[in-house]
């Protein structure tokens, strides 16, 4: 089945002056169909890319041990040298670009993690880099500008010492590609990830302004009225997960027939996961589009998910869809705010400002002093969109307190 092709930022570059939008750079994913050798050819690739990952970690720890420091350039002359050697000769049969990448990954990773450390890096903790296993479930390598991959003119993606892939276009790419990541998961399905720079035009200026109270029985509540139901995707899927995993407990370990069953299990959760995503990017893309300025509550879902909803937390993916808001609310021009987590919505009442104390969950509607009777969730709603419509006004050099 092909794989709906989606964009993602991944930075944003610098503004022009006549008001354009900032070039980002995004990713287009499409999907791959190799034919057998070249699914060997690329298990070669991972193999190699995750055996020169683990001798430079296991040189970085091995040098961290005996105070000393070890450079870019020497870890890079040590992978030239050992290509030259009986044990590592078979590095040669891959591209020399996805060995350098896969150098250039263990460097970002401990630059991530010595920022997280120093407090450079903002969220959560990173950890030091742990040696890469061939039996995780995702196998990644990247080839950048250098390798001289390219589109050939049968719609085919060239890649050095792989060949032309089939790849299944859905859309045109904006520009030429940047750098390539070739990606098999855990459901054996084959991916290809392009970087393009691409310049988009703000969406033209909307009247309209939201605030979205996120939850479980429905999925979101927008402060105009307009509800979106929780289409509960895992719990709809549970019963053919249930049975993909009875048969691979069946199945003895180490046979193929496990194996098998391993993919069946793979597909299955894949699929439930392309479903949500593919909802999410719906949703998001209306609210963005018909609004010019959306806010949602800072919810801490890592905290969610350590609670009795812990599933139906995962399943309904707020943290994805928040993630998705924001970025296109960044491409398309639009205002996008997150509301303190402590802010007291569903304890606020929208008309008076009274606030009413904490409700448990199972109080859908209340009445306030001031004679008004809030559906919660629509309440909550109207709050999130007056608080974050006056932090909005505030940093945007609006008057912090209204005149006499």
């Amino acid at each position: 089945m092909a794989f709906a092709t989606r964009c993602f930022p991944v930075a944003v570059l610098l503004s022009y002056p006549d008001g354009r939008l900032s070039v980002m750079q995004l990713r287009y994913n499409f999907r791959l169909y190799p034919t057998v050798g070249q699914k060997q050819s690329l298990a070669q690739a991972f193999g190699c890319s995750r055996v020169v990952f683990n001798d430079a970690l296991a040189i970085r720890q091995q040098a961290f041990r005996e105070g000393r420091r070890v450079t870019d350039a020497e870890l890079s002359k040590l992978l030239t040298e050992s290509k030259k050697t009986p044990q590592r000769s078979w590095l040669g049969g891959v591209s020399a670009v996805v060995l350098q990448q896969a150098l250039a990954d263990l460097n970002t990773a401990y630059r991530n993690f010595f920022g997280s450390v120093t407090g450079a890096r903002k969220g959560p903790k990173i950890a030091p880099p742990r040696f890469r296993s061939r039996k995780d479930n995702r196998q990644a390598i990247w080839f950048t500008r250098n390798a001289r991959f390219t589109v050939t003119t049968g719609r085919k993606l060239r890649l050095p010492k792989i060949g032309d892939v089939v790849v299944r276009w859905s859309r045109d790419l904006p520009s030429d590609p940047s750098s390539v990541t070739l990606v098999k998961d855990a459901a054996g399905r084959y991916f290809a990830s392009f970087v393009v720079e691409v310049d988009e035009q703000p969406l033209p200026v909307s009247d309209s302004e939201v605030g979205i109270d996120l939850g479980l029985t429905m999925f979101a509540v927008l402060s105009n009225g307009k509800t979106i139901d929780n289409p509960r995707f895992l719990r709809r899927a549970e019963r053919k997960l249930r049975k993909a995993q009875q048969m691979l407990s069946r199945k003895e370990k180490g046979g193929k027939n496990r194996a098998k069953a391993r993919v069946n299990v793979a597909r299955a959760h894949a699929r439930v996961a392309d479903t949500r995503r593919d909802w999410a990017h719906k949703q998001s893309t209306m609210i963005i589009r018909d609004n010019q300025a959306v806010f949602v509550e800072d919810l801490c879902v890592k905290g969610l998910a350590r609670t009795r909803l812990a599933k139906s937390v995962h399943d309904a993916g707020w943290g994805m869809f928040i993630r998705m808001l924001e970025e296109k609310a960044a491409r398309y021009g639009r205002v996008f705010s997150k509301v303190d987590r402590f802010f007291p919505s569903s304890q606020l009442c929208s008309v008076c400002g009274v606030v009413s104390g904490k409700k448990p969950l199972h109080v859908r509607e209340w009445s306030c002093v001031c004679g008004t009777v809030h559906d919660r969730d629509l309440n909550a709603a109207m709050n999130i969109h007056a608080a974050g419509r006056a932090e909005w006004l505030n940093a945007c050099g609006g008057t912090v307190s209204p005149a006499a």
